[in-house]
């Protein structure tokens, strides 16, 4: 076994072995302790994947194979039925991956300082590895089987972590409202799993094989296959991501999950149904999405106006950063439908920076909620009177989320709007347009939210909070800010990774 490999094999089984292991401890925080050291080591793994990489970094080409990853094992699992064990890693999978085991290990290491009412620490972090097992998982797997089975892993403890730590409180209406969140969470997963199971087998029956590389740009289907496959996959991964009008579990759950929950929601849960429409459903049905790429497009400038103007009427903080997702995925769609190199550049880009950004958000909402007791935007105006720090930080990632230059959140919507003018064409244009429009309505909703929250004299739910900063929260909270920062000064950071197998995909698009 190569180093490579053994990092693949270590970046799932590490946290899969510490949730046994925090499972296993009996004290509660030597558990949490014991979780935060496993995500630790996950991420270490993780950023050590850039090694290595070998002949596959500049290899790439227009000709199949168009997925040629850094390292990847590929094992008999279940050879009776021609089921393989096939992980790898690519620069269009790598910036997630971190992405992932970096948001996980804040999240665990948040913990040790709040748990969230409802159950013990234990248990919560114990669901979080197994959620990364899960993320990670989808974003390595080659097989299409594989990918499924870790697409799945996601869902159970996502929704018991929703229903067990979420809401707002212990009494029988918050408890109800967070046990309606989770099914409905769970239901619209559920439904979109099946169009993905259908649509796997649609693939795998016709083609004679479950094999990504295989598959890409060279699958053999026909045409009439591929646009059933594509319709299929598409519409399953559009549950997850959401796209408009698929999205209304989104901002239930994010409103009441709690804030670990919500930051690994939004940071990276969603982000398994963007890549899965790059790396699947494009890479395998590339007629389909050919196809199909005008409706998409339409459907994802609907998801930017409609967010946005959602946003402008929001009177809850979470619920408000719970739809921005709706509008800022809208941009990560739009650039995929274009199927041009520059298009799934900003997808692969925006999708970093929404992890990035809206994690940070997420924290920061939580942190005023926990010390105002509400998150009504009308309560919490005159925070920069009593907490500068933290009206400082909502402020930065507030202006970082709304697109400004030299921030991460600038380049994903930009080259987004750049790629449908590249499209070119009427429809492509009057995109572009629209969703330049969608991109100042962004900017205007989290200026009103700042003028809501953080302008005005103190209200009484404001007036009393105390004005530092804990330092667990610097520690989970810092390491976003710098990248929001770095991303948006050095975007090849996600970009220079990506270029190729980018390239190599577009080279086998009709």
């Amino acid at each position: 076994m190569t180093f490579g490999e053994f990092l693949l094999v270590a970046v799932l089984a590490v946290p899969a072995l510490g949730a046994l292991a925090v499972a296993a401890t009996p004290r509660d925080r030597a558990a949490r302790l014991v979780g935060t050291v496993a995500a630790g080591l996950t991420l270490v793994a993780a950023v050590a994947l850039l090694a290595g990489r070998g002949a596959g970094w500049t290899a790439y080409g227009p000709t199949p194979p168009a997925v040629r990853p850094w390292h990847a094992v590929d094992v008999a699992w279940v050879p009776g039925l021609d089921l393989r064990l096939h992980l790898g890693v690519d620069g269009i999978s790598w910036p997630l991956v971190v992405l992932t085991a970096l948001l996980t290990v804040l999240c665990c290491g948040y913990s040790l300082w709040r748990v969230p009412t409802g159950g013990s620490g234990r248990a919560l972090v114990a669901l979080l590895l197994v959620v990364e097992v899960g993320i990670l998982g989808t974003f390595l797997a080659l097989d299409l089987v594989l990918f499924f089975l870790f697409f799945e892993v996601v869902l159970l403890p996502m929704y018991a972590i929703i229903v067990g730590w979420g809401g707002d409180g212990a009494g029988p209406a918050a408890v109800d409202a967070r046990r309606r969140a989770g099914r409905k969470f769970a239901l619209y997963t559920l439904f979109g799993s099946v169009l993905l199971l259908v649509g796997v087998y649609v693939v795998v029956a016709a083609a004679g094989t479950a094999d990504i590389v295989a598959l890409t740009g060279d699958s053999g289907l026909s045409r009439s296959t591929q646009l059933v496959a594509f319709t299929l996959l598409a519409l399953a991964f559009a549950v997850k991501s959401p796209l408009w009008p698929l999205h209304s579990w989104l901002p239930d759950a994010h409103t009441q999950a709690p804030t670990v929950g919500s930051v690994l929601l939004a940071g990276v849960l969603l982000k398994m149904g963007t890549y899965g429409l790059i790396r699947v459903a494009v890479g395998v049905a590339p007629e389909g999405a050919r196809w199909a790429a005008p409706v998409l497009g339409v459907l994802a400038v609907a998801a930017i106006l409609v967010g946005s103007l959602v946003c402008l009427a929001q009177t809850e903080l979470k619920r408000l950063i719970a739809y921005s997702s709706v509008g800022h995925m809208g941009f990560v769609l739009l650039g995929v439908a274009t199927l041009t190199a520059t298009g799934i550049q900003a997808a692969l880009i925006g999708n970093v920076a929404h992890g990035i950004i809206t994690g940070l958000l997420f924290f920061l909402a939580g942190a005023i909620k926990d010390r105002a007791h509400t998150g009504a935007l009308s309560e919490l105006s005159g925070l920069r009177e009593t907490a500068p720090r933290l009206s400082g930080l909502l402020a930065f990632a507030a202006v970082a989320s709304l697109g400004l230059p030299g921030l991460a959140g600038f380049w994903g919507e930009a080259f987004a709007v750049v790629a449908a003018v590249e499209a070119g064409g009427a429809l492509w244009t009057t995109l572009a347009v629209l969703a330049a429009v969608g991109g100042a309505l962004t900017a205007a909703y989290l200026l009103r939210l700042l003028r809501r929250v953080t302008h005005g004299r103190p209200t009484s739910a404001v007036a009393t909070l105390t004005p530092g900063l804990a330092g667990a929260e610097l520690i989970a909270w810092a390491p976003l800010v710098l990248l929001a920062l770095a991303v948006g000064l050095a975007p090849t950071l996600v970009l220079g990774v990506a270029e190729a197998p980018v390239d190599a995909l577009v080279g086998v698009l009709p």
